[in-house]
């Protein structure tokens, strides 16, 4: 392809919306364009390499045995509404009425679809196993869609179901996929690990997310260099061995200590010169179920997602500042959990009616939990409820009472291993596939069955295997790309290599040039002839740009010399040659 033929709308200056290293380098290298918040225009550049990735994939999951199909990325919200989903998902599923005033919806994922389609058309436990995907279109309208398409509202996915007749048939499908995920990420040249995860609203009994590890990842996982134990931060638990504050923090009974305009718990600690250790804060949290009063260790963070586990809830928020000065008396800043339980009044929850009662079924109480650590220790600072006060030596079931003990707690760096009691480490990645045992969980509420062998009707078992393919396109150009631009692996860059005209007004140079671009273009090779009638500078900063991982550049030198020079992006290196013969197959042991 020539240049001056393409489309690459690049930009000289980084975008202003922009975050991301890999963001801002698929605006600048014109691979990508926003449309609107979340909603990309994959460019040409974009979309040649969005392809390359897809057939990668492509290729893994044919060679597991999964089919490609395509389903609709538009549906109808009755099949929604009979799984029971149409409300888990809440704001995220975009609903609209067509023009008969029938219940739509943009998918946001397909189990409801794949399993309805499997129900009307497979009968029996012959035509079993069977996995099904696509690598289609998804929707979800994300409250806050960031990092370019990291986390975007409309994007791309592959998706695969198995079905099987029973566990043991599930546990074989779910191997197969995880293999083939395993090969496409290897080929692909990341350095990645799967972890046990939770299944949040796609369900299941059992999850893994496949984590590329990066600096600027998101997500944040916990693993072992010892044993290997590797989980997701909302899922990783560790040993506690916390044998409860100093001897510094420690009075004779529980005192009050006064902490004028000292609020959190490093402000607190500085003042009174002890540990963070030595503190329980106290957070408050509203629900469905009313508010909650959650209490860590002072140099911990709460884990939300272990906190509605431990209470069974689905939503929560942290209390507004007014609700909070209304169950303990005091600002923020010295919450305790004293006296909780007897709060009286009309304290809004989230309801949305802010003079509505506490949940009713807590008969008005605050429900108080705390994590293990808290409860196995004693002598705690806590806030006093009081403005400018704490607590000294407080001790849980003597000094308050609570109504659940629970790891509530967030693992961090140097915690012990529940496995091996080696050290915990906490890494930054990205979170790029998600694979499930779904089992019955949606063969049963959408009543799609097989017959046995025995001629009896079964729920087929299932499980779910996605991938983002768009996040994996920019994660690459997150982990390989260097301070000149993108440096993305040969198999996905969206031309092998570039043939760089020096100075297109020359005649020898331009006749050299052509030739090389057709030599190769007729050898099968995915060729960028950078033909343009601009200065050599911008035409090297726009190759590097794009990240073309092989260049031939045409100068006076080639035509001097005679001599053809190869530039290697991935290692800065260059090689010369004396024909091109040479430089022809040397192009062939590196592309083909």
């Amino acid at each position: 392809m020539r240049y001056s033929h393409f489309f690459i709308p690049s930009l000289k200056e980084d975008p202003k919306e922009a975050v991301l290293k890999s963001h801002k380098l698929l605006l600048r290298a014109g691979y990508v364009r926003q449309l609107s918040g979340g909603i990309y225009t994959y460019l040409p550049l974009g979309l040649k390499s969005l392809r390359k990735l897809e057939n990668i994939i492509r290729q893994e999951m044919n060679d597991a045995g999964a089919v490609e199909l395509s389903m609709p990325f538009v549906q109808p919200l009755e099949i929604w509404k009979e799984s029971g989903r149409d409300e888990d998902y809440g704001k995220e599923l975009l609903r609209f009425k067509d023009r008969q005033d029938r219940d739509f919806c943009l998918a946001p994922t397909y189990e409801e679809v794949i399993t309805d389609l499997v129900k009307k058309n497979v009968k029996s436990y012959k035509e079993l196993p069977l996995t099904l995907y696509q690598i289609h279109l998804k929707f979800r309208d994300e409250m806050r869609p960031r990092f370019g398409l990291m986390r975007a509202k409309e994007f791309i996915m592959k998706d695969a179901y198995s079905f099987d007749a029973d566990e043991k048939g599930l546990d074989e499908s779910y191997k197969k996929m995880k293999h083939a995920y395993e090969n496409i990420f290897k080929r692909l040249g990341f350095d990645f690990k799967f972890i046990k995860a939770e299944a949040g609203e796609i369900g299941g009994n059992y999850s893994e997310e496949l984590m590329v590890f990066s600096e600027y990842g998101e997500d944040k996982i916990v693993i072992c260099n010892n044993c290997g134990y590797a989980a997701s931060i909302d899922e990783a638990e560790s040993v506690s061995d916390y044998n409860g504050p100093l001897e510094s923090c420690r009075q004779p009974r529980m005192t009050k200590l006064s902490t004028p305009d000292k609020k959190s718990v490093e402000e607190v600690a500085e003042y009174l010169k002890v540990d963070k250790s030595c503190f329980a804060k106290t957070i408050i949290y509203e629900s469905e179920i009313g508010f909650i009063a959650a209490l860590v260790r002072g140099d911990r963070e709460i884990n939300e997602r272990k906190l509605k586990k431990a209470v069974k809830i689905k939503n929560l928020f942290l209390a507004k500042e007014r609700d909070v000065e209304k169950i303990t008396g005091a600002p923020c800043g010295f919450a305790g959990p004293f006296g909780l339980n007897r709060q009286n009044g009309h304290i809004g929850s989230n309801t949305g009616n802010d003079d509505a009662d506490i949940n009713a079924d807590t008969g008005g109480n605050i429900l108080i939990v705390i994590d293990e650590e808290i409860n196995n220790s004693e002598y705690w600072i806590t806030g006093a409820n009081e403005k400018d006060w704490h607590m000294a030596n407080v001790k849980p079931g003597r000094d308050f009472n609570f109504d659940i003990v629970a790891d509530i707690r967030s693992v961090q760096f140097g915690d012990k291993c529940v496995k091996c009691q080696g050290i915990l480490d906490v890494k930054n990645a990205i979170e790029l596939g998600h694979i499930f045992k779904l089992g019955e969980k949606y063969s049963k509420v959408l009543n799609a069955k097989f017959l046995d062998e025995k001629g009896e009707s079964k729920y087929f078992v299932m499980g779910c295997y996605g991938i983002g393919v768009g996040r994996t396109l920019q994660t690459l150009v997150e982990v390989f790309s260097d301070e000149n631009g993108i440096n993305l692996p040969v198999s996905v860059s969206p031309f092998a290599l570039a043939v760089v005209n020096l100075n297109a007004n020359d005649e020898k140079i331009t006749e050299i040039s052509e030739k090389i671009y057709g030599d190769l273009t007729f050898m099968g090779a995915d060729v960028l002839y950078d033909d343009r009638k601009l200065s050599a500078g911008i035409k090297l900063k726009d190759i590097d740009l794009i990240g073309i991982p092989f260049k031939i550049v045409i100068g006076n030198r080639t035509v001097k010399e005679n001599k053809y020079e190869l530039e290697i992006k991935t290692n800065s290196s260059k090689e010369s040659f004396d024909s091109l013969d040479a430089l022809y197959l040397r192009i062939r042991q590196l592309i083909f």
